[in-house]
């Protein structure tokens, strides 16, 4: 396969939903550890499993004999999702999906996804982060469309304070929008279409929510 779009199957809770599937379609795929449990029900066959293998029991592992393992020691200075990344980068990737990133039992891994899809994306890499139910996607200098369904919710969290911010396309449009860190402005805002927004400066994360229709 020549794709340089990697999918990264990561161990948080998903649900396969339509815009799941589309979003890992003809992708190359890599697993980290238990986010191999992803891909029966995608539909994927990864080109690797990565990880120390301690929360994959053993019959996932008997059930994907034929898939090459490059295991890690438990005490090591990366998760295996920065692992599975680093090989997809490695393999030639310039856009990443990340799978299971947005839950699960652990808040703390959820939150490094979150901060290290925004390192990439200042590294010139595009990155999607996805429960199935949520998305999220990097926002930083620049421009980032979305395609929406009208009438759902998303949200705008600044890692820094933000400057320059435009939100088009929303129920709450906003122009050149100055954020203070750990203001909550901009939460909870509603797609009126496929949305867009600029950022002049500052580090952001975009969530939405394309199946909750609440606000319609």
């Amino acid at each position: 396969m020549t794709s340089d779009h990697f999918t990264i199957l990561l161990g948080g809770d998903i649900v396969v939903t339509e815009r799941l599937r589309r979003a890992v379609a003809g992708s190359r795929v890599i697993a980290a550890d238990s986010g191999m449990k992803h891909a029966r029900p995608l539909g994927l066959q990864p080109e690797l499993w990565v990880g120390d293998f301690d929360s994959a029991d053993a019959f996932l592992v008997q059930e994907w004999p034929d898939v090459p393992q490059q295991p890690f020691p438990a005490a090591k200075g990366e998760t295996d999702g920065e692992i599975a990344v680093s090989e997809a980068l490695a393999r030639g990737a310039k856009r990443l999906t990340l799978v299971g990133a947005l839950a699960g039992e652990r808040s703390d891994h959820a939150q490094f996804h979150l901060l290290y899809a925004v390192a990439l994306a200042e590294r010139g890499f595009e990155v999607m982060l996805t429960s199935g139910n949520e998305e999220a996607f990097p926002l930083i200098e620049g421009e980032l469309a979305l395609d929406l369904p009208r009438g759902s919710l998303f949200s705008v969290a600044g890692f820094t304070a933000l400057s320059g911010l435009d939100i088009e396309s929303a129920r709450y449009p906003l122009s050149d929008f100055a954020l203070a860190f750990g203001s909550s402005r901009t939460m909870s805002n509603v797609a009126e279409g496929d949305i867009r927004l600029r950022l002049k400066s500052g580090k952001a994360i975009v969530l939405a929510r394309p199946y909750d229709l609440t606000g319609a």
